[in-house]
């Protein structure tokens, strides 16, 4: 069984940065994709982020390209996302992920997924 815990969130002013971190456990950590999603109040879970599990391969929704920057420390099992340039319509519960693959992320499809952790940007 495979444990996803995220943590990082908080409340941050329109412009601010947030790092976050995805910490999994009970699976050889290198052995697959990691992936961050948000769900905003009233709205469907989304895509936000992926990345292979060597880490040479990232992928992001087009709402946060050059803002958000997706990284893994596969010797710590963890994985990160780094936010800048964060917007109101950030605002969500940021939940991370694993898979087999990138494809399976981006398709909204994970094995396991973590509880998610609260990011509000105030304006």
């Amino acid at each position: 069984q495979v444990q996803v815990v995220e943590s990082g969130g908080g409340l941050v002013q329109a412009g601010g940065s947030l790092r976050l971190s995805c910490a999994a456990s009970g699976r050889t950590f290198s052995s697959y994709a990691m992936g961050w999603f948000r769900q905003a109040p009233g709205k469907e879970r989304e895509f936000v982020s992926a990345i292979s599990w060597r880490g040479g391969r990232t992928h992001y929704a087009d709402s946060v390209k050059g803002r958000f920057t997706m990284s893994r420390d596969n010797a710590n099992n963890t994985a990160y996302l780094q936010m800048n340039s964060l917007k109101p319509e950030d605002t969500a519960v940021y939940y991370c992920a694993v898979a087999d693959s990138c494809a399976l992320l981006i398709s909204l499809k994970a094995d396991y997924w973590g509880q998610g952790t609260q990011v509000t940007v105030s304006s």
